[in-house]
């Protein structure tokens, strides 16, 4: 599995949890997860643009 392939999957893992804290009336855990979920959706747009070299 590539590390694009493994972004996405993460992504989808934190959407689905920030999704049932939400319903569980989590506010803090919901912030938490999306905020990570932010950073991995950055982290496959940097990885999918990364084709010149560039860290």
């Amino acid at each position: 599995m590539s590390r694009g392939e493994q972004l996405k999957e993460l992504a989808s893992d934190l959407s689905r949890a920030a999704e049932t804290a939400r319903r569980l009336g989590l506010p803090t855990t919901v912030y938490l997860l999306s905020m990570a979920l932010v950073e991995v959706r950055e982290a496959a747009a940097a990885d999918h643009g990364d084709d010149d070299g560039a860290a």
